[in-house]
């Protein structure tokens, strides 16, 4: 479901799959982790999530949060495009980095 690579200033979180109420817990642990390694950038890798619900948006609303307030930069990598649609439609994309 998820995976985090750490490269010099850089964490890599890797999402796979569906992001939903029964594996959510998972995406907020690892983005948990993330932040708490004070990188100066989190990377969230999008491209093999098949899914997100509106608790797995959640999950990366609050990672985002916490890494601003941290003084961490935040971006999401390559959603696909059913993904990337609800993230522009929640808003996130307004003030989140996204690489296509």
């Amino acid at each position: 479901m998820t995976s985090l690579d750490a490269d010099g200033n850089t964490t890599t979180v890797s999402l796979r799959g569906e992001i939903d109420v029964l594996t959510v817990e998972q995406v907020r642990v690892a983005l948990g982790e993330a932040v708490t390694g004070r990188p100066r950038q989190i990377v969230v890798d999008m491209a093999a999530v098949a899914f997100i619900d509106s608790t797995g948006l959640g999950a990366l609303i609050s990672g985002f949060q916490r890494a601003r307030d941290q003084g961490i930069a935040f971006q999401l990598a390559h959603p696909s495009p059913n993904v990337r649609q609800i993230l522009v439609l929640s808003g996130f994309l307004e003030v989140v980095q996204v690489t296509p």
